[in-house]
């Protein structure tokens, strides 16, 4: 074991501690690989969300090197821009619109979803109200949720959702960062709290693992998925086109999010209250209180 004079090691042996506790949930990757690699073939998007620091998976997954289209981030800046810390758009704001119930939904509103879709909602506590929530949501519209969270640490919180269920609650498999109670994994010798949290290292490992195994599903499905690369590994002209055409197929995959709000705009059409609206014969006679001025 490394001594409390080495902090830098012992923050690296509990990360190889979290990279076998992840490589022990192989079977569950496999299984939500095979609900995202079902949902890209059928031409849909599995959505991604994270709140706070969560967002950092999210990005992990797509879009970056070594990823692909098929995949819909959905990341509030409310709730994820913290480099101003204090202040405007500050740390404090963003914690707490975290936790106000009925975003979620209003999220939601903008994408027309299908069971055929699947999603990806990341909270390393799992007991802020809006993951709770999205979870929730996608549940309701028949879409399967996967749910990374700190099992550890999520047991030892209390949830701040009005119904006091956690983001597991909602989830049809859940997948643990491994990292302990309050995430940080490092004592130093004369510190009072720990350091060095380990939820982004064991959450990374769990997206890159998923995502290398919906790749391998998509390419035996005679769908190889159009993969970020950069040109000093394949030339500057071949990444070009590449990133070019996973940007597309993300915009049109995109589209079909949007698909069906057609008729609420039909519905919203004028001429559709006709008959519901009735005007007295002398609706255009002069008021008593102006006639002075117009006669």
């Amino acid at each position: 074991m490394p001594s409390q004079s080495q902090p830098a090691v012992t923050y690296l042996q509990k990360c190889r501690e979290l990279l076998a506790l992840v490589e022990n949930q192989h079977e569950y990757i496999e299984r939500a690989a095979d609900w995202f690699a079902e949902t890209i073939l059928a031409g849909r998007m599995v959505h991604l969300f994270g709140s706070g620091h969560s967002r950092i998976l999210v990005e992990e997954m797509w879009p970056r090197y070594g990823s692909f289209p098929g995949f819909n981030p959905i990341v509030e800046l409310s709730m994820t821009f913290h480099n101003p810390v204090v202040g405007a758009n500050g740390q404090r704001q963003a914690m707490f619109i975290e936790n106000v119930s009925g975003l979620a939904e209003r999220i939601l509103r903008n994408f027309v979803l299908s069971p055929k879709d699947s999603a990806l909602v990341i909270s390393s506590s799992g007991c802020n109200a809006v993951p709770i929530e999205m979870a929730a949501g996608f549940k309701q519209r028949g879409v399967k949720v996967v749910a990374i969270i700190t099992a550890k640490h999520a047991a030892a919180s209390t949830s701040k959702h009005p119904s006091h269920k956690k983001l597991s609650d909602f989830a049809d498999l859940v997948l643990d960062t491994g990292a302990p109670v309050g995430d940080a994994m490092v004592r130093v010798e004369g510190l009072e709290f720990p350091v060095s949290p380990g939820s982004t290292v064991g959450g990374c490992l769990i997206v890159n693992a998923i995502k290398a195994e919906v790749a391998a599903r998509l390419t035996a499905a005679g769908k190889p998925p159009k993969v970020l690369t950069a040109s000093s590994l394949i030339g500057a002209e071949k990444s070009n086109t590449v990133f070019e055409a996973a940007y597309d197929e993300h915009a049109y995959r995109l589209g079909k999010l949007y698909e069906g709000f057609r008729e609420n705009i039909v519905r919203a059409q004028s001429g559709n209250a006709k008959g519901t609206i009735s005007m007295p014969d002398d609706f255009d006679a002069p008021l008593e209180d102006f006639k002075e001025y117009i006669e």
